[in-house]
């Protein structure tokens, strides 16, 4: 074979090979090949650690299938989701958690917003007062709950120290089902108001000075400039923080195991703590995944009417 004619350019001298580059020679990845290659390992550890074990649940909420029974899974259909749906206990438990978010998440938002304006006002310590606030968010959960668990002790807790100092009797926090959900409550709120008034302070710093100087010249008062510029404009962000907040009151778990262990009686059981009882107490494998599932429905579901709301907000 004849070898491949030198191509030439438009200048004299200048000789340009044809010739492919030799085989042991690297080649350049594509910009495509580069993100794949950068990609593919955490899609690989999402779908080891996330997909995966969702999709395995899925499966085995449809069976019978029990972690310390020996044999295949007997698939059963519908039925421990209709067992679920139509248990008196899960309607219980399913109550405690409603009250339980709603107190936690409605108090932390009032607290939180309302430490987060006062703290925007200031013109000096305002770094010092938000690190101090902050200190509780930063604790283990598990933490807090032994903290709060001797703190609440119904014989030697300083509560109730403090409480017989000033004459007032002691309270059996978390051995009366009356006070056990308060304190659950109480605890979590002083954990999490943070969260919510870090993200309100964030808010609250991005209003337009422009709007309260128009509204000083107006002579307008506090309560108007609160209610027709801070409010308003801090809104959409508050929301955003208590759909966080929500998400997470509503799969609580650590603070009960620590704190109440579900006592009294069945009194602070939450749904995530009961799916703990039924996996690995029970052992009805197949009934807690089922259990799973059905909560992370109800959360997409709610989540995704949350954002309709939030998206109309924004649009108004």
């Amino acid at each position: 074979m004849k070898d491949p004619a030198p191509l030439t350019t438009d200048h004299p001298g200048q000789v340009v090979s044809a010739t492919p580059p030799a085989p042991g020679r690297s080649r350049r990845l594509s910009d495509r090949g580069l993100a794949v290659a950068f990609i593919s390992p955490a899609m690989l550890l999402l779908l080891a650690m996330s997909v995966f074990p969702l999709l395995w649940s899925l499966y085995l909420s449809f069976t019978d299938y029990s972690a310390t029974r020996g044999g295949p899974a007997n698939f059963i259909g519908f039925g421990n989701y209709t067992a679920i749906l139509t248990s008196a206990q899960v309607h219980t438990r399913a109550l405690t958690t409603l009250i339980y978010v709603i107190g936690a998440v409605g108090l932390q938002t009032v607290l939180g917003f309302g430490i987060a304006y006062l703290i925007s006002r200031r013109t000096h310590g305002r770094g010092v007062l938000t690190t101090l606030f902050l200190v509780p968010m930063m604790l283990s959960p598990v933490v807090v709950g032994l903290f709060w668990r001797f703190m609440l002790d119904a014989q030697f807790g300083v509560v109730n120290s403090m409480l017989s100092s000033v004459g007032l009797g002691q309270v059996e926090w978390l051995t009366r089902q009356r006070t056990a959900l308060i304190s659950l409550i109480v605890v979590d709120t002083w954990q999490w108001t943070p969260f919510i008034m870090l993200i309100a302070l964030a808010g609250l710093s991005a209003v337009p000075k422009y709007l309260y100087e128009a509204a000083s010249i107006d002579r307008a008062s506090e309560w108007f400039r609160f209610r027709t510029i801070t409010l308003p404009l801090v809104w959409p962000l508050l929301l955003i923080a208590v759909m966080f907040r929500a998400i997470e009151a509503f799969r609580l778990f650590d603070l009960v195991y620590i704190l109440t262990n579900g006592g009294p009686g069945v009194s602070t059981e939450t749904l995530s703590f009961h799916i703990y009882k039924v996996a690995f107490l029970g052992f009805n494998t197949g009934t807690a995944s089922a259990y799973g599932i059905l909560m992370v429905l109800v959360v997409i579901v709610l989540t995704q009417f949350y954002l309709r709301y939030l998206n109309k907000l924004k649009e108004g």
